[in-house]
């Protein structure tokens, strides 16, 4: 199916074949998914037929993974061009290529091989169908939101004074392994005044009683990335940590009720945004309130403050509005939310309390 709207788009822009290197793009086309490192990945499709070149390294897996395709495999030593020239043939007219992801040596290289042709950027087109997720996407997405949650409540219920970052965060990577899942991304955890800084990894600072810590992770069920974060203390809250964190709650649930087909972007930031504003923490709020989610950890949508896009039914984006004072500590929360006809769902519902 997304080969074929990946062939509906090339022919409206009268392309008669596509290079692509991407490996995030070959795996939503085809579902193989691998890093080839710095060794050559091409999927070429035609209109009639479509063939992925990999290393030979990734043959057997690929050919059991791959669908719609024909594999194609070079080893070590050999010409990695040669297939690709294979499979492009004689080309007359434009070639679709990923701009943000083809590099100029290999530009140059399709050059040689395709007879100078005419490029047309295909990685906005493929950003736009990988925004709208399948029911199968979905499905996937869930998955990993539940396997999420369920390590959300075990790390949280395992907290405990004198443990590090750096050990909690290792923790939390092996409960994910442990339920069947894979990080989606380097898992982060702040304690105290590093929850302040809202991308620190993870250090040797040790938690103590009265800390705010703030896990930030997410586990990915075949490919696809679920991402959230809690914030909690480590024993009994003070009255501020409550206060901020009713705040940085009731923008989160604003920003949920304003996801819905038609709206925009900016209107669910500015919904989470407006409440943090009223709070007089405006200036503590210092990124935007969300992005997409899929087989990566950020992709399309963006959540930009005051931006245009508009949500469709299908996409998956977070929503985690924050709040941050330096040398004090941070909080966030953030939840994988789906846009359905009649808003949005929750696909992470760990609970979201203060206390550890």
């Amino acid at each position: 199916m997304s080969l074929d709207r990946l062939r509906s788009w090339m022919e409206s822009e009268g392309a008669v074949v596509a290079f692509l290197t991407s490996p995030v793009s070959i795996a939503y086309l085809t579902g193989f998914a691998t890093n080839p490192h710095e060794r050559l990945m091409a999927l070429i499709v035609r209109e009639a037929d479509a063939v992925l070149v990999v290393p030979g390294l990734e043959e057997a897996s690929a050919t059991a993974a791959a669908r719609g395709v024909s594999v194609r495999a070079w080893r070590d030593g050999e010409d990695p061009w040669a297939p690709v020239a294979a499979a492009l043939g004689c080309i007359s007219g434009r070639v679709a290529v990923e701009k943000d992801h083809l590099s100029l040596a290999g530009w140059e290289q399709l050059r040689v091989l395709a007879g100078a042709p005419q490029p047309v950027d295909a990685g906005v087109e493929l950003r736009r169908l990988r925004a709208r997720k399948t029911p199968e996407e979905i499905a996937r997405l869930e998955r990993a939101a539940g396997l999420t949650d369920a390590v959300t409540e075990q790390a949280l219920a395992e907290l405990r004074a004198g443990r590090s970052e750096l050990e909690v965060a290792a923790a939390i990577d092996h409960l994910i392994a442990t339920a069947g899942g894979r990080p989606s991304f380097e898992t982060i955890v702040q304690s105290g005044p590093n929850s302040a800084q809202p991308h620190l990894r993870p250090g040797g600072r040790r938690l103590a009683p009265g800390d705010l810590i703030l896990l930030d992770f997410g586990a990915a069920f075949e490919g696809y990335r679920a991402d959230t974060t809690r914030t909690v203390v480590l024993g009994e809250p003070d009255a501020r940590q409550v206060e901020l964190h009713e705040l940085v709650l009731t923008a989160h649930d604003a920003a949920v009720a304003a996801v819905r087909p038609g709206a925009t972007v900016g209107d669910v930031d500015e919904a989470a945004r407006a409440v943090i504003r009223a709070g007089g923490e405006a200036d503590r709020f210092i990124h935007r309130v969300g992005h997409g989610l899929g087989l990566e950890a950020h992709e399309d949508p963006s959540l930009d403050p005051g931006g245009s896009a508009i949500l469709e039914e299908g996409m998956v984006i977070t929503i985690e509005p924050g709040v941050y004072l330096p040398g004090w500590g941070g909080i966030r929360i953030e939840d994988d939310v789906v846009v359905e006809a009649g808003g949005g769902r929750l696909l992470t519902q760990a609970g979201r309390t203060l206390s550890s």
